[in-house]
This record gives structure tokens, C-alpha cells and sequence, in this order.
């Protein structure tokens, strides 16, 4: 069912930490914006504030509001019920059944690096791109995809779950990789995430440095860390050719915390390249446009007119 013409669109990034809100009109402008602690642990709690945020963007826009959540993980589309969340305390929950009953309104629910998708595909680094793949590099990993401004879901619900899938050709020393919270070894997070990418550089080199410490020491020419961004980069054009020859996106566009390191997006096309079953890749690889509003304005455009 599409948000009635006219209608206000509330988006919500459900974090682990913090919850983020804000209410677009039907040409992208922000009307409220709004964020507060998640509470960690407690389901019904979440329930609780989301509510709370809902009512109080509401009355700070002054209109009624179509409602969009992001959210880690997603709902199976067999039970309803949520799954894969890193946010433990969603999992097993018919979260959007209850939330509905909760706000007595229908919601609209994505994974956060599906509302990344949508958002960077209707206003964003892949606006007038019929095919955006938006990867989340931070924390963890995660992609989603948009066509024509819509979320690519698929028949299970896990379209875009790149970062548990395994690493594309590992080295000898790269298998069988690291532990992965999902109970696999050497998923695609465990070497791409910035939790992956200093502990490589500690298995490498020791020390015990922050992904932000070791791209400011690769700046000052410290040649450790160097090494470390560049196999960091291998990794990543590795990984995601497999993506570019499966789905030939037109414009590739990289969110979280490490889309904020310029050399990544400035080599990675070059990364792909060797690749990609083709004689020619000229995919563009962009930063995200609204860096971390991405994932609340995503979930807002998910109620976008048909």
C-alpha cells in the first residue's frame, strides 16, 4: 500500500545504541529530526520508544506520517519473526506485527543497508541509476540493492547479504579465516569491517591500532599500514567483483564509517577491475551522498508513492 498522496514520510534508523528519526516531505525536504538512546536489551522497551519517537516527530512536523524502520538484521518472510540482528534482543520477535499493533498504523521494514540502498537511489550518489548496489562499510558489513528507487528484498528476504558470504579467492593465508559471530569462518565482515581491518593489521604487524589509527599512520608514510590498506583494498575489489559480475550495477555506492577514507573509494574501482569478467569496468564508486542519514532517510522513502 503506497503513503497517500501528499503524506509526510517518518523514517526511522533502529541502531544498537541509538535510535534516529526524521520526517520527509513528498520532495525530500526535512520537516523534523530527531534521535534518542536505544534500549539495549529490552524488546519491549524498543517498542516503547519507537513510539515515543514517532509521536514526537509527528507533532514536531504537525502532520500525520507514513512510518519506515531500518533496522539490523530483517523479518523472515516464513514467520514474521526477526532474525540475523546483531541488536540479540530482536531476534525471535514478530517485530512488525507488533509495532503496527503498537502505533495502530502499517509500517514498512528493511535491513538498514536496504533503506542505505533506496536512499542513495532517489537522492543520493546513485540518483538517476537504474540499479544501485550500496554497500555498508563499518562495524560490520552489509549491502543491499535498489531498482528504479525500490528495495531489491528477494524471495527470502536476504537479497544483498554480502557480508556472509565467504571471501572471493583466499589466499593461502586467508583460509580458514576468522571466526564470524554467524558461526562461519572468513565471512566477508571478518576481513572488510573496520573490526577486521585492525585486527588484520595486528595479526600482521601487532600492536593493537584503531582502523582510524592505522589510515592516519598510512598517511604519514608508515609502511606497515600502508601494507595493511593495501591488502585491505585487494580484499575488498576481490569481493566485490563477484558482486559486479553477478549483478552489473550501474553505480556502486559505499556507506559507513570506511567510506570515509578517500584512498578506499579512489582505488577501489581500480581493485575490481582485474576481476570482472569483461573487457571493460567503468562503474562508477561513489562515497554515499548523506553519509549517516543515509539509513533514516532510506527508511522514509520506503513508503514512496507507487
Amino acid at each position: 500500500m503506497p503513503a497517500p498522496t501528499g503524506q509526510a514520510r517518518l523514517g526511522i534508523d533502529l541502531g544498537g545504541t541509538k535510535i534516529a528519526g526524521i520526517v520527509l516531505d513528498t520532495r525530500g525536504a526535512t520537516l523534523a529530526e530527531a534521535r534518542m538512546p536505544a534500549p539495549r536489551g529490552d524488546y519491549r522497551a524498543t517498542l516503547e520508544a519507537l513510539a515515543a519517537l514517532v509521536e514526537r516527530l509527528e507533532s514536531d512536523a504537525g502532520a500525520p506520517c507514513s512510518v519506515g524502520i531500518g533496522m539490523p538484521g530483517s523479518l523472515s518472510p516464513a514467520t514474521g519473526r526477526v532474525r540475523n540482528a546483531n541488536s540479540h534482543w530482536l531476534n525471535g520477535h514478530p517485530f512488525g506485527v507488533d509495532l503496527a499493533r503498537r502505533l495502530d498504523r502499517p509500517v514498512r521494514i528493511e535491513n538498514d543497508a536496504n533503506c542505505l540502498a533506496v536512499s542513495e537511489a532517489v537522492d543520493g550518489a546513485g540518483a538517476g541509476a537504474r540499479v544501485v548496489w550500496a554497500v555498508i562499510l563499518g562495524t560490520g558489513v552489509g549491502s543491499g540493492i535498489a531498482i528504479d528507487g525500490r528495495v531489491l528484498t528477494g524471495r527470502n528476504g536476504i537479497a544483498g547479504e554480502w557480508g556472509h558470504g565467504p571471501l572471493a579467492a583466499p589466499r593461502g593465508d586467508e583460509q580458514p579465516g576468522p571466526d564470524c559471530y554467524c558461526g562461519r569462518r572468513g565471512c566477508i565482515e571478518t576481513w572488510l569491517s573496520g573490526t577486521g581491518l585492525a585486527a588484520d593489521h595486528a595479526r600482521r604487524h601487532g600492536g593493537s591500532l584503531t582502523a582510524e589509527a592505522i589510515v592516519a599512520a598510512a598517511r604519514t608514510g608508515d609502511a606497515q599500514a600502508r601494507d595493511t590498506l593495501a591488502t585491505h583494498l585487494d580484499r575488498l575489489g576481490r569481493a566485490a567483483a563477484q558482486v559486479v559480475n553477478l549483478l552489473d550495477p550501474d553505480v556502486i555506492v559505499i556507506g559507513g564509517g570506511l567510506s570515509r577514507i578517500p584512498e578506499l573509494i579512489a582505488g577501489l574501482p581500480g581493485a575490481i577491475a582485474p576481476h570482472v569478467f569483461s573487457d571493460a569496468f567503468d562503474t562508477p564508486v561513489r562515497a554515499s551522498l548523506h553519509g549517516d542519514a543515509s539509513g533514516v532517510r532510506g527508511a522514509a522513502w520506503l513508503w514512496d508513492a507507487e
